[in-house]
């Protein structure tokens, strides 16, 4: 039995704002502290580090890229001048290039004089085994935040390298290193004069090229494309050798801290009285970041709920957002949905579950929040087509809406903001978390030979160079959630008609994809995909085992196999579809 099914979250109505740093608050005092700033930069060769460009060489003189870049760094101390090193405990950095994630600060430091910097790339045995649900929403080590924690198998990964490169007859392939595991945690030393009397800065370098090349040479083609760190793989061990090596100093200099405290947020149109909103939720799920300037009360839940089903939102008074996302896990049964005057959608509805944990909403990312992604569909000329202002005058004019906003809002009156913050706050309450494989890992119940089967599929991944024969999923849906809520090209097209998150950021490196849906309820959410395109599951699984389509943007954890696809049994496809409808729901 693991733990207790569920937690509880009462959300504080008025929170210090937290600060955008990349450390945990440091546990202890002292009695005379500095402020350490760092910054690391990724590089290749010294250059700064190009993100999704094909224009990198081995030592072996195959072309790369590199698509992803993300590690944890643990276990900070300085050298003094005179000798000794002094530990600065209980604090941790996730850095990734992708999202410009390059500088964290060290507060309480202490003051004085040092000659050199240590930290470890990778975590402890104690850090590693903690449970990453007990982390706060912004820590360093909460999954959700930084994507790198194994999930059912435990533990995190320490650091992930991923990106294309092309092979000896010109293919274009993908690699994906991962270091993980307690004994591949990997100690840094530089030497770094530092006045820590005042604030410091010190900005290093992290360089690639030394990391694939120096003083142990990897190819990909020679030496594989995949690692994930199992006892003995001489990919791991060879990282683990260039590591120290990758990182330098570039320059120390004195710093103002950034770090400054900023006012509490202040919660928008909080009436007098309220009744809190009690958030459930399965114990294994990270805390997620819920926004602190519309606090999850009874009556807003209430009110969005009541929005949620309201047709009066269109313009014809015939579609409301419950139209598209129906008790089927809020998910449309059809392929597309049906707008107002008969009008037919471009792309299936998402299921709405588990939002609370999401930062982008749309299978293109274009809503940055809840509140924004619920006015989007009123607008939208296929979908509800109808102006803001006549649905707020339309809401007025009709019994019982007056006086919900009024419980709901201070001041009372009714207008589009006040929607959105409404049918955020319901929405974020439609939580799945209790499967029959939930109910298994608590010990209540037993997956059948073939579910247990196609869960050890899942969760396994597909690297015969060290005898691993599964079917990757997890990479893209791991975690408690079931999904990374990341964007991933998966091989549906070659050239797509639908250029997906290419279409919101403009870079041609996001080309075909799309976000990653959760898998949880997934046997309620047929037709699949951005388009509905496939009807069952065991198409969705076919799909991945024979029907990728290669291209420049194709996930390199999909593109590392040479053959396209991930080589499953018809027994296998049996046994995965066995699991995948284990992660649904029973009874209402």
């Amino acid at each position: 039995m693991i733990g207790k099914m569920t937690r509880h979250i009462f959300q504080p109505l008025e929170n210090p704002a937290r600060a955008f740093c990349a450390f945990c608050a440091f546990c202890g005092s002292i009695a005379s502290a500095a402020t350490l700033q760092i910054e690391i930069q990724p590089s290749m060769n010294g250059a700064p580090l190009i993100l999704d460009s094909l224009r990198y060489k081995t030592s072996t003189g195959e072309i790369f890229s590199v698509t992803r870049l993300t590690y944890l760094l643990s276990n900070f101390a300085l050298e003094k001048s005179e000798g000794g090193w002094l530990e600065i405990t209980n604090q941790f950095a996730w850095l990734d290039a992708a999202t410009h994630r390059v500088s964290f600060e060290i507060e309480n430091a202490p003051a004085g004089n040092f000659r050199s910097l240590r930290f470890d790339l990778g975590l402890d045995d104690a850090a590693n085994n903690s449970d990453p649900a007990k982390r706060e929403a912004d820590h360093p080590l909460n999954p959700n935040l930084n994507g790198l924690h194994w999930s059912w198998q435990g533990g995190y990964i320490f650091m992930a390298l991923e990106g294309m490169f092309r092979g000896t007859n010109n293919e274009l392939r993908g690699y994906a290193y991962h270091l993980a595991r307690s004994p591949s945690r990997t100690r840094i030393n530089l030497n770094a004069q530092l006045d820590l009397n005042s604030a410091a800065a010190v900005t290093l370098d992290f360089d690639i090229a030394t990391l694939l090349n120096a003083p142990r040479p990897l190819s990909f083609e020679r030496d594989g494309t995949a690692t994930h760190s199992r006892e003995g793989d001489p990919i791991a061990a060879s990282l683990i050798a260039n590591l120290p090596g990758a990182f330098r100093v570039r320059q120390i200099s004195s710093a103002v801290s950034q770090n400054e405290k900023l006012p509490p947020v202040k919660p928008l149109y909080l009436p007098a009285k309220f009744t809190p909103y009690r958030f459930t939720m399965n114990a294994h799920f990270p805390i997620p970041d819920l926004p602190r300037d519309n606090p999850l009360i009874e009556e807003r839940v209430r009110l969005g709920e009541k929005l949620f089903h309201e047709k009066l939102l269109s313009r014809d008074g015939t579609v409301a957002c419950a139209s598209c996302h129906s008790d089927s896990a809020f998910s449309d049964p059809r392929k597309f949905s049906i707008g107002v005057d008969g009008q037919i959608g471009k792309r299936n509805a998402m299921p709405l579950q588990n939002l609370a944990w999401k930062s982008s909403f749309f299978w293109d990312g274009r809503a940055p929040s809840l509140r924004a992604q619920a006015m989007i569909p009123i607008q939208d000329h296929t979908e509800m087509d109808e102006s803001p202002t006549n649905v707020c005058a339309k809401l007025s004019a009709t019994n019982n809406y007056s006086a919900m906003f009024a419980a709901a809002f201070d001041p009372p009156e009714i207008t589009p903001e006040k929607i959105g913050l409404a049918i955020e706050s319901f929405v974020m309450t439609l939580i799945s978390g209790d499967s029959k494989f939930d109910r298994a890992m608590r010990g209540e119940t037993q997956l059948s030979d073939d579910e247990k089967r196609g869960a050890e599929l899942f969760m396994t991944e597909y690297e015969p160079r060290t005898g691993q024969f599964g079917a990757d999923c997890f990479h893209c849906h791991g975690g408690a959630l079931f999904t990374d809520n990341q964007f991933h090209n998966n091989g549906l097209d070659a050239e797509p008609d639908d250029i997906g998150r290419e279409k919101i950021t403009g870079r041609a490196s996001d080309r075909g994809k799309f976000s990653t849906p959760s898998l949880r309820n997934v046997a309620l959410t047929a037709p699949y995909m951005h388009d509905g395109r496939f009807a069952t599951l065991e198409e969705v699984v076919n799909h991945y085992r024979r029907g990728m389509k290669r291209s420049a943007t194709l996930d390199p954890n999909l593109a590392k196999h040479p053959d396209g696809g991930v080589p499953l049994t018809d027994e296998n496809v049996r046994d995965l579809v066995a699991f995948l409808k284990s992660l649904t729901r029973e009874g209402r």
